[in-house]
């Protein structure tokens, strides 16, 4: 017994129509068969209440109507299949997606019923006294909506010229309109290489067309996208839709490649022509994004962004308010010279509180070691704080007691000054709390319960910021702190007292009250209004 591969004609005929994913697939492979015929500008009109479409171009025509109706059988010459890989389909499209196929080349045409052409009637191709020199497609009952749109997506990367009713469509992305370089891949444009505003989203084309693109960008301008023109000859997009690359994953990872060494290429050229601080200056974000900052190892000059200096308190979040960037970079002189103290240190957190602190006391320079090449000099004079043991003491301690907060119960300890140590540095600290493990300690310049946020970051388990809880537990250190610190009772209440504002409330104004601490009826207290003696200076209690 013996089998052989055989093709249900009926099965397959019928079966075509499902083939394609995408309505608008129509108006791409009748592109494509303009562009291949050599067609410098395409017309395209739609006319939604009859929709009718019809699409003209001025290539070189058809040579053999029997091509529009052999299905798998190119009709290209041999050096457009062996350099585009065409699959013999397209024209099937028409045929599925209208009722009515009227196909005019040179002095031919063909009126096709698309229902008899798909029960493989006989079709006539008749000899007309006009003569158009590329070819017409009308194409009647085809479902087109909102193709105004949809064209201007599908035409933004195409080589030839193409008009939606009458109006020439904006072709941004396609090689005769951008900048670009030539690579083993194909054409390739960078966003950035001039102004350093590099991109990682990329839009490939084949044959015109989009193959791949961000998820959330359908159309993008030059200057934010980087966009590839790919040799047909080395990329297969999948049958029928051509709207995705074979073994995409594999391809995504040679063209990321391709486009890395672009920018290699780019950057050394830019090194070449550019004095060292402006080639710095623009061009490190490229080189940080697409991995090649190897290229400053030779130079004496790094970027202003990989330094910063605690500009405010230390504090538990994300947005690192507590920094800012230096204006300048410091120079390799000062570096080498130990007259600038290079650190790196993470985020504040539960652990490194103290480590922050003496960078702060100390004016250490905060570095981001990680944006520069495993080999640059730099490396060699970046300490790691973190990685070295603190010590932390109270000096001059006065009292320590447990902070019974909403979210934190940290002991804290009141004190003249705070001295901090790490490796080699050690700091005095009298202007501001310090939190360490389980402890925050208080030295005599801090009076506010800001030191509770470098205690905790008040974020629960679900990503909340508890504000409350933080504005809650803040003014609980702060009273705490009033209470311990008191010695004058005059100063402890008038301090009480600015914090109520008092003057906001007309009624009080000009009143002389006399308050009784530890008795009354209120908790704790009692007060009585006073009334001035007319003429005397005096006054006497009303209440």
């Amino acid at each position: 017994m013996q089998i052989q591969i055989r093709i249900n004609e009926e099965g397959v005929l019928r079966n075509q129509r499902y083939a394609f994913s995408d309505r608008f697939t129509l108006i791409s492979e009748l592109l494509q068969n303009a562009r291949r015929a050599g067609a410098q500008q395409v017309d395209i009109a739609y006319d939604a209440e009859t929709k009718i479409l019809t699409v003209e171009d001025d290539g070189h025509g058809i040579e053999d109507f029997q091509k529009l109706l052999s299905f798998h059988e190119s009709g290209w010459d041999a050096e457009t299949q062996a350099g585009e890989h065409p699959f013999g389909v397209g024209f099937s499209k028409c045929l599925y997606a209208a009722t009515r196929c009227i196909v005019t080349s040179r002095s031919l045409r063909v009126d096709i019923d698309t229902q008899a052409a798909l029960a493989k009637a006989l079709i006539e191709v008749a000899t007309i006294a006009e003569v158009i020199a590329g070819t017409r497609v009308e194409l009647h009952g085809v479902d087109l909506p909102d193709l105004g749109g949809r064209i201007k997506v599908l035409s933004q990367g195409f080589p030839v010229i193409v008009r939606f009713n009458g109006e020439t469509l904006p072709r941004p992305l396609a090689l005769a309109n951008l900048a670009s370089m030539d690579s083993p891949m194909g054409a390739v444009h960078l966003a950035g290489t001039r102004d350093g505003k590099y991109a990682h989203n990329t839009m490939v084309f084949l044959q015109g067309f989009c193959v791949m693109r961000p998820t959330y960008v359908l159309s993008a301008e030059a200057d934010q996208v980087n966009v590839v023109h790919l040799d047909s000859r080395q990329f297969m997009a999948r049958l029928p839709d051509r709207d995705k690359l074979i073994d995409e994953d594999v391809q995504a990872k040679r063209i990321n490649a391709e486009l890395k060494d672009c920018w290699r290429r780019t950057l050394e050229i830019a090194k070449t022509q550019l004095p060292p601080e402006r080639f710095v200056e623009i061009y490190y974000g490229a080189m940080r994004g697409w991995g090649h900052t190897d290229l400053l190892n030779d130079l004496d000059v790094m970027p202003a962004e990989l330094f910063e200096v605690v500009s405010d308190y230390p504090i538990q979040c994300d947005d690192r308010s507590y920094v800012r960037q230096l204006d300048a970079a410091p120079s390799r002189q000062a570096i080498e010279s130990g007259e600038v103290t290079l650190v790196a240190l993470s985020g504040l957190d539960d652990d490194n509180a103290v480590q922050w602190m003496l960078a702060r006391a100390n004016g250490h320079v905060i570095f981001d070691w990680i944006g520069l090449h495993h080999d640059h000099w730099s490396w060699k004079h970046v300490r790691y704080p973190e990685q070295e043991k603190v010590q932390v003491r109270a000096t001059g301690e006065q009292v320590r007691v447990q902070l019974e907060g909403r979210w934190i119960w940290p002991t804290v300890i009141l004190c003249e000054a705070v001295r901090l140590g790490c490796g080699m540095d050690v700091a005095d600290v009298t202007d501001a709390g310090v939190c360490h493990g389980d402890v925050i300690y208080i030295p005599k310049g801090e009076t506010s319960g800001r030191a509770v946020r470098q205690a905790s970051s008040f974020v629960d388990g679900n990503d909340q910021f508890m504000s409350s809880d933080l504005d809650a537990d803040w003014d609980a250190l702060a009273d705490l702190i009033r209470r311990l610190r008191s010695v004058d009772p005059v100063q402890t209440l008038d301090s009480l007292l600015q914090e109520l504002g008092l003057g906001k409330y007309p009624l009080l104004r000009g009143k002389t009250f006399e308050v009784t601490v530890g008795i009354g009826v209120a908790p704790g207290h009692s007060v009585a209004l006073r009334a001035a003696v007319a003429g005397t200076g005096k006054s006497h209690a009303i209440g």
